[in-house]
């Protein structure tokens, strides 16, 4: 009896009004431009329901002729289901591995991003302009400035915090993009009252630190990752080459790192070495010896999550398949023996010792790393042709980027200014 009242009271919930379902598995036309349809659904002040492990992370709305006409816009797939379908999915939803959780605010996106860097140089913003969803740039300056305050996401672009130049020193010193990212950022580490753009990249990543303690989402691939936490580790000591700032290296510096600042790394080993391109034994495999075995047996597997009692993760691995091809990038992937014990797996190669994607807490905010540099680019190389997204519409890897973008959307929180 208390069943069929619970079942009830749903239906009555639910009325008589159609609903708009997004399906998010093999049958999804452009699983990217459906995230970006989501969140256009937000800013029109109408509420999602993601439901999670359902048809791939599918989404429900309520019907409006505006949405389908946006879905249709958007080559978007999309059903309409009456009262007695939708209750169908929520019967189907309590019986299982699902959940549903309500998006109701689109969140604010900010990229850190170098300025003159077009869309193509960075996985996240190709995806976020293919899937349409508004964002805004901003860089040292800003950051400084204390604008992090005012986004609820914030997207590393594929940095070097190290003050190290992405350690392209070897191959590109003499090459004139190099000579000119080196004058720029030497002029703003002065700007900013800094003596070298080492010393002026840490500030900046314990000021991105404070950002994800008091509340902020914080999402990187690629070098922005173990950059980030080497420069965390570094915070006072000068482990950055003389060629890059003109100073020696600190006397035993590898062994002076303090992995008590760091995020998700610990007890990793620096190579301050110039004429290395690695920055320390983080990344697997490692870039200045890769191990290259090609897109087509290079995969990584998706963890499984209750979806019940584990959200947020859950979240950010829906997709419509659990094993995602591999790419590879200045950091392709995360040596499990470095990563903190209390980090969260999310997608590994289990035939090696490379973590894809991890996920932790930091204070009242979370911080999400992928491992590559693009999705659908196996090898990518600097000066290589931009990745066209029409084409992969159906990506799993850039799903798992957009997953992150909608994740803030599901939480509603204070946070810190």
């Amino acid at each position: 009896m208390t069943r069929f009242i619970s079942i009830l009271f749903l239906f009555i919930q639910i009325g008589l009004s159609q609903k708009i379902l997004i399906p998010m598995d093999q049958v999804q036309k452009d699983h990217l431009k459906a995230y970006g349809t989501a969140i256009w659904i937000l800013t029109e002040n109408i509420n999602v329901e993601w439901i999670l492990n359902y048809r791939g992370g599918s989404f429900l709305t309520d019907s409006y002729p505006e949405v389908e006409r946006e879905c249709r816009v958007r080559g978007v797939s999309y059903e309409i289901i009456d009262a007695e379908q939708t209750l169908t999915i929520y019967n189907e939803v309590e019986a299982n591995n699902m959940d549903v959780v309500l998006l109701e605010k689109a969140p604010k996106i900010a990229i850190y991003t170098p300025p003159g860097k077009q869309p193509w140089d960075d996985a996240v913003t190709l995806a976020l302009t293919y899937a349409e969803i508004p964002y805004e740039t901003l860089w040292d300056e800003d950051v400084f400035n204390g604008t992090l305050s005012q986004y609820d996401w914030l997207h590393l672009h594929h940095e070097d915090f190290t003050g190290q130049y992405g350690k392209f020193y070897r191959n590109y010193h003499t090459a004139g993009w190099y000579i000119e990212q080196q004058k720029q950022f030497e002029a703003m580490a002065q700007k900013l009252g800094y003596h070298s753009v080492h010393a002026q990249k840490k500030a900046l990543a314990q000021i991105i630190k404070n950002y994800v303690t008091n509340g902020g989402f914080l999402f990187a691939m690629c070098s922005a990752t173990d950059s980030f936490d080497l420069s965390l580790a570094a915070k006072d000591i000068d482990a950055a080459h003389s060629v890059f700032d003109g100073s020696p290296i600190e006397k035993d510096a590898v062994n002076k790192m303090d992995f008590n600042q760091t995020l998700a790394f610990t007890d990793f080993i620096i190579n301050p070495d110039p004429m290395i391109y690695e920055y320390s034994d983080i990344d697997y495999p490692p870039s200045d010896n890769p191990i290259v075995r090609g897109a087509e047996a290079d995969y990584f597997s998706l963890f499984e999550f209750s979806a019940k009692y584990d959200p947020v993760p859950t979240m950010l691995t829906q997709n419509h398949v659990s094993v995602v091809k591999g790419f590879m990038g200045q950091t392709t992937g995360f040596n499990r023996e470095k990563i903190k014990k209390h980090i969260l797996i999310m997608g590994e190669d289990p035939t090696t010792p490379q973590v894809k994607y991890l996920h932790g807490n930091q204070g009242q905010g979370t911080f999400t790393f992928l491992g590559g540099h693009d999705p659908e680019d196996y090898q990518h190389f600097v000066g290589d042709p931009q990745t066209d997204l029409s084409l992969h519409r159906n990506s799993p890897g850039y799903r798992l980027i957009l997953n992150n973008v909608l994740f803030p959307a599901a939480r509603k929180k204070e946070r810190k200014t």
